[in-house]
C-alpha cells in the first residue's frame, strides 16, 4: 500500500505543466537522437548535462532519463528504413527489419516496434517499482565494506563483460580511477595531480570528461565516415503500418521472453540493453519452429530484442538509484547529473528525495505513452531528419558542446579540458578502447575511495575487515570469479584463433 501512495505522489509531481514539458522534450530529444546513426544517448545527455543546472533537479532527471529510453525506440526507425541502427542495442533489429522493410511492410515493421517497445517498457517499469524498494531496504544494511566491494564488482562486470580486449577495459577503468582522485582532497585539503592548475582545483568536470570523450569524439570519427543505406522512398501512410493478425499473434511471447530477459540484464552491471537485445533475439531463433525465417523478415526478430532493449533500459535504473552503483556508461552520467545537483543516489534516496525519485518512475509511464504517440505520427519526420548532411550536423553539434561547457563554470580552462579529451577519446577509439568503463571508473573512483577510507577507519586499518564481513567476502569472491571467467574465456579464444590459424596453415 505504501508503494501504491507513493506512486500517486510521483505522479501528481509528473502531471506538473513544466515536468511534462521537459518529459516531452527529453522524449523527443532521444527519439531524434536515436534515429540519427552514430550520435547515440550517451552523447545526448553529455550535451544536455550543462543545461541541467538551470532547472531544478526532478525536471531535469526526467528530462535526462526520457532522453535514454527515448532513444531505444528512436533507433530502430534507421535499422528499419536504411540498415543503419542508430544505436548498439538496436542493430540488431537490422536482421530483419529491414528485410520487410524491402518486402514494403516497412509500416507494420515500425508499428510493431512501437507496440514491442511500448510492451517492454512497461513490463520492466513494473519490475522496477516492485524491486526498487526492497533493494533499497536491503542497501540500508550495508556497510562501507560491502559498498566498496559492489562498486568493485561493478567495475570488474563492466570492464570484462564489453566486446573488447580484458585488458584494455581494466586499463581504461583503472585510468577512470586515476582521473577520478584528481583536485582536492576533501579529507586533507590537499591537491592531487593539479599540477599548478587553479582550474583543476575541484577537479576534471564531467561535463567536459562526458562531452569530450563520447561528442568530440564521436564528431572527429564521424567525419569521414561514408553514410551508407537507401533512404526508403515509399510514402508510409497509417494503413500501411496496421499489423495482420499473423504479425500479433506471432509477437505475443517474443515480446514476453525479450521483456524478461531485457529486465534481467538491465539490472545488472556491465550489460546493459545491448547484451539483451541480442540474447533476446538468440533465444527466439533458438525456439523458433522455423528458424530459417530469421533473417528474412521475420516479426519475431523484430519485437523480441525491441521490447529486450525497452526493459532493459528501465531496470537500468534500478541499481543506480536504490545503490548509487550504475550499470553503464549513460546510468554513470545519470549518476552524475544527480550528483551534480547535490543530491546522493544510494537507499536513503527514496526516503530523502521522494518526490524526484516517485516523480522520475511515473514519469516513466508517461514518458512512453508519449513515445508511443510521437513514432507513428512521425515517422515522415524522422526519415526526413535522416536527408541532414553531416557537414551541416557535426559542426553545430561542436558549436552546442563548446557553448554548453562554458555555460557551466564560464571558463574558457573547461573548454581546452573537453577539447583535449575529445582528442584523447578519439586515440581510444582508434586503439579500440572502450570509453565507457572510463567514465564508470571516474563516477565510482571518489565513491569508491571514500568508503574505503570510512571502512579502514572503522577497523582501525585492519584490511582484513573486507575478507571478515560475510557479505563483503561474497561479493570479492564474485568479482574474483567474473575476473576468472574473463581471463578464461579470453584465453580459450585465443588458442582457439591459433589452432584454426595452425590448421589452416
Amino acid at each position: 500500500m505504501d508503494t501504491l501512495n507513493n506512486l500517486l505522489a510521483g505522479f501528481q509531481t509528473a502531471m506538473l505543466p513544466v515536468t511534462l514539458m521537459y518529459c516531452f522534450i527529453g522524449v523527443f530529444l532521444g527519439t531524434l537522437i536515436g534515429v540519427l546513426p552514430g550520435v547515440g544517448s550517451l552523447a545526448a545527455i553529455s550535451l544536455l548535462l550543462p543545461v541541467t543546472y538551470y532547472i531544478e533537479p526532478t525536471p531535469a532527471i526526467i528530462m535526462l532519463a526520457g532522453v535514454y529510453y527515448g532513444a531505444q525506440y528512436g533507433g530502430s526507425t534507421a535499422s528499419i528504413l536504411l540498415n543503419l541502427p542508430g544505436s548498439a542495442s538496436s542493430a540488431i533489429t537490422c536482421l530483419d527489419g529491414h528485410p520487410m522493410a524491402q518486402q514494403g511492410r516497412a509500416g507494420a515493421a515500425l508499428f510493431m516496434t512501437a507496440a514491442a517497445s511500448f510492451f517492454g517498457s512497461m513490463i520492466g517499469l513494473a519490475l522496477l517499482v516492485a524491486f526498487a524498494p526492497a533493494i533499497a531496504e536491503l542497501g540500508l544494511e550495508l556497510g562501507s565494506a560491502e559498498y566498496f566491494a559492489l562498486m568493485a564488482l561493478g567495475l570488474v562486470a563492466a570492464s570484462t563483460l564489453g566486446s573488447g580486449a580484458l585488458a584494455k577495459g581494466l586499463a581504461m577503468v583503472l585510468l577512470g580511477l586515476l582521473l577520478g582522485v584528481v583536485g582536492t582532497d576533501v579529507s586533507t585539503g590537499v591537491q592531487r595531480f593539479t599540477f599548478g592548475f587553479n582550474g583543476l582545483a575541484e577537479g576534471l568536470s564531467i561535463v567536459a570528461l562526458a562531452m569530450g570523450v563520447f561528442g568530440i569524439a564521436e564528431v572527429i570519427g564521424a567525419v569521414n565516415r561514408p553514410r551508407e543505406g537507401q533512404l526508403h522512398k515509399d510514402r508510409i501512410s497509417l494503413r500501411s503500418m496496421v499489423p495482420s493478425r499473423d504479425d500479433v499473434r506471432r509477437s505475443w511471447m517474443p515480446m514476453a521472453r525479450g521483456s524478461g530477459i531485457g529486465s534481467f540484464f538491465g539490472a545488472l552491471p556491465g550489460t546493459g540493453a545491448a547484451i539483451a537485445a541480442f540474447i533476446a533475439y538468440a533465444v527466439e531463433k533458438k525456439v523458433a519452429r522455423e528458424p530459417a525465417r530469421f533473417g528474412k523478415g521475420a516479426v519475431e526478430g523484430i519485437t523480441a530484442p525491441e521490447s529486450a532493449n525497452n526493459a532493459a533500459a528501465q531496470t537500468a535504473f534500478v541499481p543506480t538509484l536504490t545503490l548509487g552503483i550504475p550499470g553503464d556508461a549513460v546510468m554513470a552520467l545519470m549518476l552524475g547529473a544527480l550528483i551534480l545537483h547535490g543530491i546522493t543516489p544510494g537507499p536513503l534516496l527514496m526516503v530523502e528525495q521522494p518526490e524526484l525519485f516517485w516523480g522520475l518512475i511515473a514519469s516513466f509511464v508517461i514518458g512512453n505513452l508519449m513515445l508511443l504517440v510521437l513514432n507513428i505520427p512521425l515517422i515522415g519526420l524522422w526519415v526526413s531528419v535522416l536527408r541532414i548532411p553531416y557537414s551541416v550536423l557535426y559542426p553545430a553539434i561542436i558549436v552546442f558542446i563548446c557553448l554548453g561547457v562554458y555555460s557551466v563554470n564560464n571558463s574558457s580552462f573547461d573548454i581546452l579540458q573537453v577539447a583535449l579529451i575529445g582528442a584523447l577519446g578519439y586515440a581510444f577509439a582508434v586503439l579500440s578502447f572502450e570509453p565507457a568503463p572510463l567514465l564508470l571508473g571516474f563516477i565510482l573512483g571518489p565513491l569508491m575511495e571514500e568508503h574505503f577510507r570510512r571502512a579502514m577507519m572503522l577497523a582501525r586499518g585492519d584490511v582484513t575487515t573486507f575478507v571478515d564481513r560475510p557479505l563483503s567476502a561474497i561479493i570479492l569472491g564474485v568479482t574474483v570469479a567474473v575476473l576468472a571467467w574473463a581471463v578464461c574465456r579470453r584465453t580459450a579464444a585465443v588458442l582457439k584463433r591459433r589452432e584454426a590459424l595452425r590448421m589452416a596453415g
